[in-house]
């Protein structure tokens, strides 16, 4: 029988010592019953439960709201009248007005609701939506859809954000983010793919293809959620109360809550006030994470809306090869984002490994905008596509590490991504059609988010130092821990 520990007796008990993915943090464990093998049998499956059902139901999400891209250059954009003028933008950034605004709300309700539904849930409500994009008949119908859209998907990056978060201790969540991110870049990079093969239906039923690819990716994704349904699980102190069928014993989730008490001390809910909710809006340092996503997402979703229409008329090459060509950027990227995790979870570090990906970023960007030859250039979205998505997780185990608390996190959660929503909109506005064919304008973005990224870790770096300095001198407690330290 697994006994119960205070805090303070299971961080005398506990060795952190960390491994590779999936592997104990060699936590030795109060409960002796579990060697370093078998606990990470147990996380084993925890991942498995729930990183590839929420990679790729995070793959729909970003593909349900990156097709207009694909639908654009299928002839959309000749149809709904939307060649000229900021229509087409328009159309992409209303999109986040609602998921920016919503998602403190959503969380909350992901909190209370509890997350095996709820994530789901919401994946097929706004299948549907996507599926009346199909039969829009003007441009302007869109923008209502759009909202919607954004209203539904507020509550999805947040609340997975918040739940693996809540699974893993603070130096496995990076490799677990790089992992739930890749798997889903993956699924949207492919969409790509899947939009010229559903292009391929045009005149099927009478329906030109372009709709085709809103119908047929709406109900993929109501496919995907109703399948997600069995495999997510629910947060550890709900499992605790009542367990999954078929997922952990309770001894195995005894043993999985004390590690993380042990190494953070807040597994257990606490009741929620709208004070408690917001009292991290108060600190200042909450919002250097979402300014850094804001920066990097900027740069993210104009790659996403716009990188099939910058191969096709920057780069010179076909429809066919511009919804193609968009997938093995993002294939590539994983390689760089999983080495990231890897390294920034086995040195405990998260600031100067997010710098170098930004620097990579850098790199690449001024050899999308100079070099001539056509493939050069494709060379240059390889390395800057890497760069920038590879940094996505590393924001988020950035501030996982750096807060504590259950409805702090949820604050942080949602404050993460609504700020860096704002990056939606500004990427839906960062090539302009006027701009074309180099783009020069939008490059010099991009660059400049990188450049100010690499500032707001600066600062950051230069607060958590000497607030752990304090803390090491008896000065100050962190987030009401004596044993909390920030995550350089």
């Amino acid at each position: 029988m697994t006994t119960h520990h205070t805090k303070e007796e299971a961080v005398e008990r506990l060795e952190h010592v960390e491994k590779g993915f999936g592997e104990e943090r060699s936590l030795s464990t109060s409960s002796t019953e579990f060697d370093p093998k078998e606990s990470a049998s147990i996380r084993h499956r925890i991942d498995w439960r729930l990183i590839p059902a929420l990679g790729a139901m995070y793959g729909i999400s970003l593909m349900d709201r990156k097709n207009v891209s694909n639908a654009a250059i299928a002839g959309m954009l000749k149809d709904l009248k939307m060649s000229k003028g900021y229509g087409y933008n328009l159309v992409n950034m209303c999109f986040f007005i609602t998921y920016i605004l919503l998602q403190p709300f959503m969380i909350v309700l992901c909190r209370k609701i509890g997350p095996r539904f709820f994530l789901p849930g919401i994946c097929i409500l706004w299948g549907c939506v996507i599926v009346g994009f199909g039969f829009a008949q003007n441009w302007p119908t869109l923008i209502p859809l759009r909202l919607l859209l954004g209203a539904l998907e507020s509550g999805y990056f947040p609340g997975c954000l918040y739940l693996l978060s809540c699974w893993y201790t603070k130096f496995e969540v990076a490799r677990r983010y790089s992992l739930f991110y890749f798997i889903g870049s993956i699924a949207s990079a492919m969409s790509g793919i899947l939009a010229y093969g559903l292009q391929q239906m045009d005149g099927a039923s009478g329906i030109r293809g372009w709709r085709w690819i809103f119908i047929m990716e709406g109900v993929i994704t109501c496919a995907v959620a109703i399948f997600a349904i069995s495999f997510i699980i629910k947060f550890p102190d709900e499992e605790k109360a009542k367990p999954s069928w078929g997922f952990l014993k309770p001894n195995e989730l005894d043993h999985v809550i004390e590690r993380l008490n042990a190494d953070r001390g807040d597994v257990e809910p606490e009741a929620f006030t709208w004070k408690k909710f917001l009292e991290p809006a108060t600190e200042w340092y909450i919002y250097g994470f979402p300014m850094i996503l804001l920066f990097v997402t900027s740069i993210a979703y104009g790659f996403a809306f716009f990188l099939p229409i910058i191969l096709s008329t920057n780069l010179g090459f076909s429809m066919a090869m511009s919804q193609c060509l968009g997938a093995p950027p993002y294939a590539f990227s994983g390689i760089i984002m999983y080495g990231a995790a890897w390294f920034s979870d086995k040195y405990k570090t998260r600031g100067p490994v997010l710098c170098a990906l930004c620097m990579v970023s850098l790199v690449g960007l001024p050899i999308m905008a100079f070099v001539n030859n056509p493939w050069g250039q494709y060379v240059g979205v390889f390395i800057t596509v890497s760069g920038t998505n590879s940094a996505i997780p590393a924001v988020m185990a950035y501030q996982a590490n750096n807060i504590r608390g259950q409805w702090r996190r949820a604050y942080c959660s949602a404050s993460l991504t609504a700020i860096g929503g704002i990056g939606g909109i500004t990427g839906a506005l960062i090539f302009r059609t006027e701009d074309a064919p180099k783009y020069v304008p939008g490059i010099a973005a991009c660059m400049t988010c990188n450049a100010l990224t690499i500032i707001t870790v600066g600062i950051l770096t230069i607060y958590f130092r000497r607030c752990n300095r304090q803390a090491d001198r008896g000065e100050r407690i962190l987030l009401g821990d004596p044993n909390f330290r920030f995550t350089i």
